[in-house]
């Protein structure tokens, strides 16, 4: 089929902080003209800043901001854009958002909304894929609600069971059960916490797959009809079901696995005639079968590491295929470069549960470098807010080897200066240079198998007594006028000596 080519010239972006700071950055590149959308608590945050122009959608909490349909459309009215990318999170997997966008006579830098829609829904997603010869893990078909249906399926299932919600994410409406006798308590928690959560209480029942790791794919699909994957992203190491560390290409995956699951991904997305990038998750049980998870219909946070490792800008594909061109790229001109990792850098108090820490950053300074990538959004004298996700950067490496990449992430780590609040920078140090880690041999429990806040102290790379002729011979090149500082990094339990 034909496709009439429609040049974007001015893009708004319905998002803050880091993710769009990035977008902004590749439709500059590309020429186009940006419109920020803020809320009063991102006023002079540097993502608004960074756009040729900005408007104020609504007070700091995000359902009267970010969140409100009307305001973003017309904003983008009202400036003139001819396009919208929403990012990832808040409205990015809203059909009804997308449904808005494409009604106003905008396009939506995105799949469209039925795609979303479908995807949008587990429940529905197992339905869509279910003729293309998908694996998927065994379960229930519908959603469940009543305990004596949830037992008969129990029973034909297995145990351990999984409960889901099927407008689920970010790990709730998820209950694991191990003891028949808790199935019915797990079932109607379960169903409580998607009703708070999601507006939608529909749960179903699957299998516990065992040790899984947590793979997907990226994948890309223009309107003609061609779809390519761009290999995989190692996403296990969790903490709440949500990623802290990622990777490409994964260690797990050989080129057959790899190949396998990059067609199955592919015929996922043309199940539901899907447009743009998209990512396609499976877990990967310890015998290495996989099994089809979900699709988020957006841009992921861990995309660098995709570009990294493909040479690939995935957002100005995005961008490019919103216009109408064919992809630029077919699956065979695709290789794997080398290795990349990405750590995110949440601001969070890591030993007391890595719950939000929120504050004035009095000091911020990340690290630089060949390999070295940072995708940030905040500058030394902001605050956090309690308002929105505590992320403040994404930290990536890249290095011709897996080992490579891990150094350079360890180094950059330690040369990152986050003051003012805590971070999860020397969890990802313990992560990466775990032995579990670097050996390959991890799964999603990584974090409860192997993580204590008592061990995110890293010791003086020397002993005791060495130390201690160190500050003293620092104290002696200073002279008596001035002592030397030590000063406490945001990550708990690492300390440095600063020599000032």
């Amino acid at each position: 089929m034909s496709q009439e080519i429609r040049p974007i010239t001015k893009i708004l972006v319905a998002n803050r902080g880091e993710i769009a700071l990035r977008v902004m950055r590749t439709a500059r590149e590309m020429g186009l003209a940006t419109v920020a959308v803020h809320s009063e608590a991102d006023a002079h945050a540097p993502f608004v800043h960074a756009a040729d122009e900005a408007v104020c959608v609504g007070p700091a909490p995000s359902n009267e901001s970010y969140l409100v349909i009307e305001h973003i459309v017309q904003a983008a009215l009202d400036t003139g854009a001819d396009a919208i990318h929403p990012g990832y999170g808040f409205l990015s997997e809203n059909a009804a958002f997308a449904e808005a966008v494409e009604a106003a006579g905008i396009r939506f830098i995105g799949p469209h909304p039925h795609a979303i829609q479908v995807m949008g829904s587990k429940l529905a997603a197992k339905d869509a894929v279910a003729q293309r010869n998908i694996p998927m893990v065994p379960g229930t078909e519908g959603a469940v609600s009543d305990p004596a249906d949830a037992k008969r399926e129990a029973e034909r299932i297995g145990f351990p069971l999984l409960i889901k919600a099927s407008a689920g994410g970010g790990g709730k409406g998820m209950r694991a059960v191990h003891d028949p006798a808790l199935l019915e308590e797990e079932l109607q928690r379960a169903i409580s916490e998607a009703e708070r959560s999601f507006g939608d209480g529909a749960v179903f029942i699957e299998r516990l797959v065992q040790q899984p790791r947590h793979i997907e794919i990226q994948v890309l699909c223009d309107m003609h009809g061609n779809a390519v994957h761009l290999f995989e992203r190692e996403c296990s190491i969790q903490r709440r079901h949500q990623k802290v560390v990622e990777e490409a290409p994964s260690a797990l995956l050989d080129d057959d696995l790899r190949k396998a699951m990059g067609q199955c991904a592919i015929e996922v997305a043309r199940s539901c005639s899907y447009v743009g990038a998209g990512t396609v998750e499976f877990l990967v049980d310890a015998s290495r079968e996989f099994f089809f998870l979900e699709m988020n219909t957006r841009l992921q946070v861990e995309h660098p590491v995709t570009e990294l490792i493909t040479g690939v800008d995935l957002v100005k594909e995005q961008i490019r295929i919103a216009e109408g061109h064919t992809l630029s790229f077919k699956q065979e001109d695709l290789t794997i470069q080398g290795h990349a990792l990405e750590l995110r850098v949440y601001a969070e108090d890591v030993p007391g549960g890595f719950l939000p820490s929120t504050g004035t950053l009095t000091r911020y300074s990340p690290p630089s470098g060949p390999g070295i990538r940072v995708d940030d959004g905040v500058v030394e004298g902001g605050e956090v807010s309690m308002h929105y996700d505590p992320m403040l950067a994404k930290l990536c490496t890249h290095g011709q080897t897996r080992e490579a990449a891990i150094e350079r992430m360890l180094r950059a780590i330690e040369d990152y200066e986050v003051h003012g609040v805590d971070t999860t920078l020397d969890f990802g140090h313990f992560a990466v240079n775990h032995e579990a880690f670097r050996s390959g041999q991890f799964d999603t429990g990584f974090v409860a198998e192997h993580f204590t806040p008592e061990k995110l102290t890293r010791p003086w790379p020397c002993d005791d007594d060495t130390a201690a002729e160190l500050i003293l011979g620092a104290v002696a090149r200073v002279g008596e006028s001035e002592k030397p500082r030590f000063e406490e990094t945001s990550s708990v339990g690492a300390w440095r000596l600063r020599v000032r």
